[in-house]
Parts: C-alpha cells; sequence; structure tokens
C-alpha cells in the first residue's frame, strides 16, 4: 500500500519515440511510476501526464492490447507508442479511425505560412484565420482532414480523430516536420495548387491570358496557370523560382 491515502495505486507508464516530445526530461525514453486513485481510464492519464489522445495509435498493458476506455489496475505497465498514419496497424489495435489515405490539412489560425508552403508542394490545405476551434474540429471530421496545431490543447478535445503538434515554429521546419510524419516526400507537387485559395491550378495556353499580362512577363515567359478557384495566373518568375528552391532544399534534407 503507498502512502498518501489507502485508495491511492501505482503503474507505471512508458512513452516511444515522438511521444517524448510532450514529456519533461525527467520522464523522457523511460518507464516512470504514475500515481491514481479510483476507477481511471488509460484516456484520462494519459492526457494528465501530457499527451494529446490523437498522437496515441497503441497502448500495450503488460504486454497485451487495450483501447482507451481500459481501467488501470494496481502494478500495471503501460507501453505507449504514437501514430503509425503512414502504417497499416489494423490488425494490432487501432485507437482512432484507419489512416487518412487522402491527405488534407486544416491548419489553425497561427499556421498561415506553413499553410503556404504546404500548397506550394501541392497538398489539399484548407486555412482561415478566422475559423475558431470548434469550427476547425467540425470541418476537420465532416471533411475528413487532419488537424495541424501547436496548441496541444486543441487534440485534446475529445471529438478530435485525425491531428499533429507542430513542434517548430519556424514555418520552413514545420513543413519538414508534417512532411516526415505523414512520409509524404514522394508525394510533392509543387505549384498545383493556388497560394491562396487552395483550388487546383490548371495550364493555360499563353495567347488565352495574353490580355493579362506585362509587356516583360509576355515577352519573357511562355507557361502559365490560371487558378480554377479565384482566377489567380501563375508563370515561373524569379519568385517562382526562390520558392521551389526553398522546396526543393527542405525536401533534400528529408531522409
Amino acid at each position: 500500500m503507498l502512502s498518501g491515502g489507502r485508495n491511492k495505486r501505482q503503474v507505471w507508464f512508458r512513452f516511444y519515440e515522438e511521444l517524448n516530445d510532450f514529456l519533461p526530461a525527467v520522464r523522457k525514453k523511460l518507464s516512470f511510476p504514475y500515481i491514481f486513485s479510483g476507477n481511471q481510464s488509460v484516456k484520462d492519464a494519459i492526457e494528465s501526464i501530457g499527451v494529446p489522445h490523437i498522437d496515441v495509435d497503441l497502448i500495450l498493458v503488460n504486454g497485451s492490447p487495450v483501447d482507451f476506455s481500459y481501467k488501470l489496475s494496481e502494478g500495471d505497465n503501460i507501453s505507449v507508442y504514437p501514430c503509425f498514419e503512414s502504417l497499416d496497424i489494423r490488425g494490432v489495435s487501432p485507437l482512432r479511425p484507419e489512416p487518412l489515405r487522402e491527405t488534407r490539412f486544416l491548419p489553425d489560425v497561427h499556421l498561415g505560412k506553413l499553410t503556404k508552403l504546404l500548397r506550394l508542394c501541392g497538398f489539399d490545405t484548407l486555412f482561415d484565420k478566422d475559423y475558431s476551434d470548434r469550427e476547425i474540429i467540425k470541418i476537420s471530421l465532416s471533411e475528413r482532414r487532419i488537424i495541424l496545431t501547436r496548441d496541444r490543447g486543441l487534440l485534446k478535445n475529445k471529438n478530435v480523430t485525425h491531428g499533429y503538434w507542430i513542434r517548430s515554429d519556424k514555418s520552413d521546419i514545420q513543413l519538414e516536420e508534417v512532411i516526415k510524419r505523414f512520409d509524404l516526400k514522394n508525394s510533392v507537387d509543387t505549384f498545383s495548387r493556388c497560394l491562396e485559395c487552395n483550388s487546383v491550378l490548371d495550364t493555360v495556353v499563353k495567347e488565352d491570358v495574353r490580355d493579362r499580362l506585362q509587356p516583360n512577363t509576355l515577352l519573357y515567359y511562355d507557361r502559365f496557370k490560371l487558378c480554377t478557384g479565384c482566377n489567380r495566373l501563375y508563370w515561373e518568375g524569379s519568385h517562382y523560382e526562390r520558392m521551389k528552391k526553398n522546396v526543393e532544399r527542405i525536401i533534400a534534407g528529408i531522409y
């Protein structure tokens, strides 16, 4: 019996891989005791430790898989593993709906720069700086979009089914994070989406947009794309080249 009250009991937790990002240094990559009382579920325990349930894909208790409703029992040894979005672990014990095979994103209101980079890479990325957390969750569920956020609290909402906590506050590193996390290195398709509205870009003939071009653009460029949503016109100018090189540099650095 532990000190501090007859109803206090103890289990042991061990978190793996990137789940350690949520933990203080003294709890990273090792087993540590967790004291609880009452009839507490493993989901409530995990989130009280500081790890959003949405980042968890597999829980083993004493070597056997369990779901979030499992009730802690004195002496349990609990191993918690991160999401395997690019793998299929349905034969083991999934804790959420099946992976989103068509990857679509929904960044929160603080990730505008990341949104532009994801669209530049060709990923369907819905964004509105005026969305509330409630709206983000609702849209995520209805459109099967992955929420991207630096707000752990948002991912702890019980209604969230797919999401990722962005670690860095720098947009280039954020893009690298997302591409690594969802195994998207080979899915990048630069300049296939509008940077402003997210709609698909269509190739257009130069003659069809001649009246929209400045003299120098008309003289030096021949390939153009038109947004199917907002009708913006794109061409491979110096700004395009700078952005393309930046993305290529980021992609090249991903193992």
